[in-house]
């Protein structure tokens, strides 16, 4: 009798403490601000029910990364070498000069296209990001996916004679690259003719095109980084059947973790051997989930650093853009009022969802992208608030 009464007690007091718990997070997020860091000790790290989710492979471009080797470490060498058809092209290229032999030197590293077809090639860019090289990986990702979202089609059209070659990017013609920096850029383009696309690192002074007619060494796959080749996915649509309540308890979204979201197959252009993007870095996830509002209640959409527990995983900064329907889209920078957010008891208010009156049923829209030079997974939680 008196274990039956222990464990009573004992229940009470841990729903007490709970309850205290969720009231605390409750009244931090109502009044935190978008992107920024909430303290949340006790309750970020929880293991919070997943939701279970639908995978739809979208309509998307032809998708190129280059990501192995991440650390160039010839002076002259072809580090990617795709072949695309005509249409839309996405390529993510994701490189470090990592030149030690015979010393540290600066380098170039760029992107270029050949023509293959029997006619003139038209490229038009559709999205364009591209940082300056930097040490500071983590701020390059996050302003890679932020400069992606935020950019807009272009007009220009670039003409490619058949069997010549130019660069994609001329800002990576003109970058030079010192040692250990990264350099980052996140295309989408449209073109008309078949065509060769490569990755390559050269002398600063060296063009990209003429390079590329002259390096013979493609440097082999290692499988240790996120990965190389083209991938036939690039686009997915998240969808569930559970409409969240906020009558009910915390939930999260798992995506990108390798587990109940595999990474993308495709193939290496130069072995042609199945290419494995670990990362899914670079494919675009368009999430849509159905809530429901009691009482009034809102949904928060927190992120966080669930990996802070392995020493190449101290820090996450992300991008991630909310569908706003009838108003404006937004990015939020992830965080917003630093660089990184770190670990529990860290989170990061994302949106706050308020209830509409008119609408029993409400859709929550937004795009997300693992972010680069961060460890996944990045749960996304939804926690119910009194507003």
């Amino acid at each position: 009798m008196k274990k039956i009464i222990f464990i009573l007690l004992l229940a009470t007091a841990q729903n007490s403490f709970s309850q205290k718990v969720e009231y605390a997070v409750s009244e931090k997020l109502k009044h935190g601000k978008q992107g920024e860091i909430i303290q949340l000790p006790g309750f970020i790290d929880q293991n919070f029910t997943k939701i279970s989710f639908k995978k739809v492979v979208l309509p998307g471009p032809q998708f190129i990364i280059s990501d192995d080797p991440e650390y160039i470490r010839l002076p002259e060498a072809i580090a990617t070498k795709e072949t695309v058809q005509p249409g839309s092209v996405r390529l993510y290229v994701y490189n470090v000069n990592a030149v030690k032999e015979p010393e540290k030197m600066p380098r170039k590293i760029t992107a270029v296209i050949k023509n293959l077809g029997t006619s003139t090639l038209h490229l038009r860019m559709l999205r364009y990001s591209s940082q300056k090289p930097s040490g500071n990986y983590f701020l390059i990702g996050k302003q890679g996916l932020y400069d992606y979202f935020s950019s807009k089609e272009s007009q220009k059209i670039v003409k490619v004679k058949p069997g010549k070659t130019v660069a994609i990017d001329e800002q990576l013609e003109k970058n030079v690259v010192q040692f250990d920096e990264l350099t980052h850029g996140l295309y989408e383009f449209v073109i008309d003719q078949p065509a060769e696309i490569a990755v390559l690192q050269t002398s600063p002074q060296q063009a990209g095109s003429i390079a590329y007619e002259n390096i013979t060494n493609i440097i082999p796959t290692s499988h240790k980084n996120a990965g190389r080749g083209l991938f036939g996915v690039s686009n997915y649509q998240i969808t569930s059947d559970k409409i969240l309540n906020t009558d009910e308890p915390v939930s999260q979204l798992i995506i990108a973790d390798g587990i109940d979201d595999t990474w993308v197959l495709g193939k290496e252009g130069v072995s042609g051997k199945e290419a494995k993007l670990a990362g899914n870095y670079g494919v675009m996830y368009n999430v849509e989930l159905n809530w429901k509002s009691t009482n009034g209640k809102g949904l928060v959409l927190v992120t966080w650093n669930s990996r802070a527990d392995n020493k190449w995983c101290s820090g996450m900064a992300n991008s991630i853009l909310l569908k706003n329907d009838g108003r404006a889209d937004e990015i939020v920078s992830v965080p917003s009022n630093q660089l990184t957010t770190k670990g529990a008891p860290e989170g990061v208010l994302v949106q706050i969802f308020k209830p509409d009156p008119n609408k029993e049923i409400q859709t929550l829209k937004f795009v997300y992208s693992p972010p680069g030079a961060s460890c996944l997974p990045t749960p996304l939680i939804f926690v119910p608030i009194d507003l």
